[in-house]
């Protein structure tokens, strides 16, 4: 009989209306020795349901599909189901597409042209509590920002947050975990749990992955 594992695999629900490009993903995800695909659904109503059966750790949410798109499914799934994470794995990276995607409860964006490894690792990194932006997402972001500043920044005033708080979440931006924040900058993990307290406060939000696309809206990144 083999040994128990010492930590429990990542349970992933794989959504996406193509058949052959969703068994795709499933295979590519059930090649990882950590990671168990539970489940698979061919639109954005199957997902919320079997999501509900199934409880996964992570739904791989496809964007646009019939009966209920990726957004609407990502956005059932986060309030019914607060312990499970939606990572959206998608061909579409338009302006809309991104901020309506993260707006619903995202907790990543990565594009299916994406090497294997870098899907894995997303994977494992959002379970983990993480942000994950492909680069040419987090390009698009900032391109947004930049092309919207001059009409949102006459008369707005934005929020003002210190240069500490600025380093944790600039961290956060690129992927790192507290535990990784706190050796970057030389403090506790506690003292990184604070700052993105009062980040959280100042910028009105709830959560790691709004905190820097609203900070990327702003400019403030």
């Amino acid at each position: 009989m083999s040994a128990e594992r010492v930590t429990r695999d990542i349970r992933v629900l794989v959504v996406d209306d193509h058949p052959v490009v969703r068994s795709g993903i499933a295979g590519l995800l059930a090649s990882a020795d950590d990671i168990t695909v539970v489940g698979e659904a061919g639109d954005g109503e199957e997902a919320v349901r079997r999501a509900k059966e199934l409880t996964p750790d992570l739904v791989l949410m496809d964007l646009r599909m019939p009966r209920l798109d990726g957004a609407e499914a990502t956005a059932a799934i986060t309030a019914s189901l607060p312990h499970t994470r939606v990572l959206i794995l998608t061909t579409y990276e338009t302006d809309d597409h991104i901020l309506g995607a993260i707006e619903a409860g995202a907790s990543g964006y990565l594009l299916k042209a994406a090497p294997a490894e870098e899907i894995l690792a997303g994977v494992r990194s959002v379970v983990g509590g993480q942000t994950v932006l492909a680069p040419a997402i987090a390009a698009k972001l900032v391109q947004r920002v930049r092309s919207t500043s001059e009409s949102t920044a006459a008369g707005a005033e934005r929020p003002r947050l210190s240069a500490r708080e600025l380093d944790v979440l600039r961290l956060v931006a690129d992927g790192l975990s507290n535990p990784e924040i706190g050796r970057r900058l030389f403090i506790g993990e506690a003292t990184v749990k604070t700052h993105l307290l009062h980040v959280f406060e100042k910028l009105g939000v709830g959560d790691r992955t709004r905190a820097v696309t609203l900070a990327l809206e702003l400019g403030l990144l």
